[in-house]
């Protein structure tokens, strides 16, 4: 059986804050850690029946940044249910959802 790894290193400050966030993957191309400033994993707890999350972000991400990191979060989980589960009307209230904030976030750059 073949298997991956992806592996993340997060450097804090004094105050235990995400200073820098590395990521590699053993079947990424590029041979060197790349750097990111936000991740966000979800993984589901068979036994519990419920999602475990870890949310991690620099202190110096952008908060427009951040906002538009979880629609894009948000529009891959669309497509995610689409596939995993067929739902296509999952899929569309969360696109819907997705288009409603992307209006939000423009209407703030207005002001």
């Amino acid at each position: 059986m073949r298997k991956t790894n992806i592996n993340f290193t997060v450097e804090l400050d004094q105050n235990n804050i995400p200073d820098k966030i590395l990521w590699d993957a053993s079947d990424k191309p590029d041979a060197a850690p790349s750097e990111t400033k936000s991740i966000s994993i979800s993984l589901w707890d068979e036994a519990q029946k419920n999602t475990l999350r870890i949310d991690l972000w620099t202190k110096d991400m952008p908060v427009d940044e951040m906002k538009r990191f979880y629609i894009d979060c948000l529009g891959g989980l669309a497509q995610s249910m689409l596939t995993s589960t067929g739902d296509e009307f999952m899929a569309q209230e969360t696109n819907a959802l997705c288009d409603r904030l992307v209006k939000h976030l423009s209407s703030e750059k207005g002001t």
